[in-house]
């Protein structure tokens, strides 16, 4: 997608995983990349790779519980890239462990930057894209924000009470008859570092619950979101399941959970004694974009294909349903003598 003007975005956790893969994506268009992240070490070499890959880069090294160092990024960004058009809400920190092994501490931890990241990064948008009464917010959600898992309950809350806020401040901008968009997107499981650094009390490596995606089927579904005027993007047919299958039938995914939610959220292999843990700090060096699980990880999703196409996909049904139709006229056809 090229414009005669490069367009201002800003990721944040874009140091790694998700966010990193979205600033790949928005540098092919050109854009002027605002990189937040905590570990300026990943953010460094994140945007050495966007300005190969034809975009601008500003690195702002940051903790988004940070509200006064979150406006004051924005500030900044403004001021050397120009009007942010697209805010991108991806920073989080998570602990895998039960709830009772969870101190306070660590779960007001997770909850402010997962949660209050997310809602100071869009109360900096908001304040500029009012004035101008245009810009895009995209929320980089879950399928846990609708369908909850044991292990992960700051996670999850977090991810939950991010939904909320973005409904009640669509309303807000509806009312307001306001030209700013604000979409959430739902991820299914990904490959990405936060299953080698997140904080864990559990016996063993902490992975994603199969089937797992490449973080660039999330970035393919984050760009496209911050383009289109869709109300909410779900990412792969897992989320898809979680969400609808939690609606209706709840009770039955409690029992599935039960079964499946502890040991598939474990690998084999027992915790290295010298795992890193960002929860309060970040991890030195460079984790890359992807996660360990590169073997097992899918690099396309039908799913978000047929979600993003949905003409194509009606016309095709169109199609088929037109060739099953006149193939049965054929048939009931009689024979001539």
């Amino acid at each position: 997608m090229h414009r005669s003007k490069p367009e201002v975005v800003v990721i944040t956790g874009a140091s790694a995983g998700v966010g990193r893969a979205t600033a790949h994506r928005f540098a092919r268009d050109g854009a002027r990349i605002a990189l937040l992240a905590r570990g300026s070490d990943g953010l460094e070499v994140a945007a050495d790779e966007v300005r190969k890959l034809g975009g601008e880069a500003l690195t702002i090294p940051l903790d988004v519980s940070d509200a006064e160092a979150v406006e004051a990024a924005a500030e900044r960004i403004e001021q050397q890239l120009g009007p942010i058009d697209i805010w991108i809400n991806d920073a989080m920190a998570t602990i895998f462990a039960p709830v009772h092994e969870i101190s306070p501490a660590e779960f007001r931890r997770s909850t402010e930057v997962t949660y209050l990241g997310t809602v100071y990064g869009t109360m900096a948008a908001l304040k500029r894209m009012r004035e101008r009464n245009r810009g895009t917010i995209v929320q980089v959600g879950s399928a846990l924000a609708y369908r909850a898992i044991p292990l992960q309950a700051p996670y999850c809350g977090a991810k939950f009470a991010i939904r909320g806020f973005t409904d009640a401040l669509r309303v807000e901008l509806m009312h307001a008859r306001s030209d700013i968009h604000i979409t959430m997107v739902q991820l299914s499981a990904f490959n990405t570092p936060q299953f080698q650094w997140g904080r864990t009390t559990l016996p063993r490596r902490p992975q994603p619950v199969p089937p797992i995606f490449q973080p660039e089927v999330a970035a393919k579904g984050i760009h496209w979101a911050a383009h289109h005027r869709r109300r909410e993007l779900r990412v792969g047919f897992p989320a898809v399941k979680a969400i609808v299958g939690n609606k209706l039938f709840p009770r039955l995914a409690d029992r599935d959970l039960v079964k499946l939610g502890f040991d598939g959220q474990m690998g084999k292999l027992p915790l290295p004694q010298d795992r890193p843990d960002n929860l309060f700090e970040a991890v030195p060096g460079d984790y890359g974009t992807h996660g360990r699980f590169d073997a097992r990880s899918k690099a396309y999703s039908l799913q978000l294909w047929a979600t993003t196409h949905h003409g194509l996909v009606a016309a095709g049904v169109l199609a088929a349903g037109a060739l099953l139709w006149a193939g049965r006229r054929g048939l009931r056809r009689p024979e001539r003598t």
